[in-house]
């Protein structure tokens, strides 16, 4: 189907859009959720947490700004606990 044709229906009738896609279309707009369900369509996705997705990214930049005694304050700064910042250098 054209995508015109589409925007067009989801402008006039926004209430038809069924949740959560109406959230999604609210937060991405139009064209990122028409390319995403033109590539995805018909899958089953689950949607993790931002902090999981980014993860790695944290632990890098945890692993560069380790002093070598600054756990606590890195767990603060990065909302973990001490304990999982000291695990991740092999600390007790």
């Amino acid at each position: 189907m054209d995508k015109s044709v589409l925007r067009n229906a989801a402008t006039l009738h926004p209430q038809e859009i069924m949740q959560p896609y109406d959230t999604l279309l609210g937060l991405v707009g139009f064209d990122a959720i028409y390319e995403f369900t033109e590539q995805l369509g018909g899958l089953t996705i689950y949607v993790p947490h931002a902090r999981s997705i980014f993860a790695r990214c944290l632990e890098h930049e945890i692993r560069r700004e380790f002093t070598g005694n600054n756990f606590t304050n890195l767990a603060k700064k990065y909302g973990f606990s001490e304990r999982h910042i000291r695990r991740m250098f092999g600390c007790p």
